[in-house]
């Protein structure tokens, strides 16, 4: 699993995300107007803004902001700062590598920030490629299956489909990995058999993982969370092995 997916997912069932809501609003908002300005306000006709919409849908983002979003990014409204699409690469203080991607409108402010936050937590910002290298682009679907629907028969649908991987974790949950060209294919064939799918995105997953004893995943998970924090910072991605992220977030808690 992405270590942004496992991460995010860890903490939405612990209810952090409903105390970032503004926030969170803010990130989906910047996300709409970029896939709208850069492939049209129509989302069916623009994948990358039917995944934002999407997204924003599933964090009950209001409709009318929703439909802002769109209109300025596709040029039907006035004003909104233009945003460039920013992908930051560095090292946890342990080594574990972390892809900040951003969209801002100051990357001067938004690189001081991110290496700012970088060397209080004991890490380091690297040059560009420094750890890019280590992830692959991937398509990460998750599947909550309804009441009666079997687990294995979602994972053989999704197989059938074009997944290249699947997993089912202990709640029931189905992550889904595709290959980064075959998302919207997979997405399309799995929600036209009435299969739940609750988000749907494109990823970074790590080639190989790196695990650390708890205080080590301590201090990484609190480098990303203090990442995530920025506002410009739309994902982190990293490749620690988060087995055992969701007892040690509830005692940092």
């Amino acid at each position: 699993m992405s270590g942004h997916s496992k991460w995010a997912t860890i903490k939405r069932k612990k209810g952090a995300a409903d105390a970032r809501r503004g926030q969170l609003f803010t990130k989906l908002t910047r996300e709409i107007t970029v896939s709208a300005r850069e492939g049209g306000g129509d989302p069916e006709a623009n994948f990358r803004l039917r995944l934002a919409v999407q997204r924003a849908r599933a964090e009950n983002m209001p409709a009318d902001n929703i439909q802002r979003a769109i209109q300025r990014g596709a040029g039907a409204a006035e004003g909104g700062a233009q945003y460039e699409e920013i992908t930051y690469e560095g090292y946890g203080p342990h080594g574990v590598a972390l892809l900040v991607q951003t969209l801002t409108d100051n990357r001067n402010r938004t690189v001081a920030e991110v290496r700012s936050i970088f060397t209080k937590m004991g890490g380091s910002l690297g040059e560009a490629g420094s750890v890019g290298w280590m992830f692959d682009p991937r398509g990460l679907i998750l599947v909550e299956p309804g009441k009666g629907d079997d687990p294995d028969e979602i994972s053989l649908s999704a197989i059938d489909a074009g997944a290249e991987d699947v997993l089912v974790d202990d709640d029931g949950q189905v992550e889904i990995v595709t290959a980064f060209n075959d998302l919207k294919h997979v997405q399309d064939t799995l929600t036209a058999q009435n299969i739940n799918v609750t988000q749907a995105e494109r990823t970074m997953v790590p080639k190989t993982t790196v695990t650390l004893e708890e205080k080590g995943m301590e201090q990484t998970l609190r480098l990303i969370d203090r990442l995530e924090e920025l506002d410009d910072v739309q994902t982190v991605y990293t490749n620690l092995d988060l087995a055992g992220a969701e007892e040690l977030l509830a005692s940092m808690s």
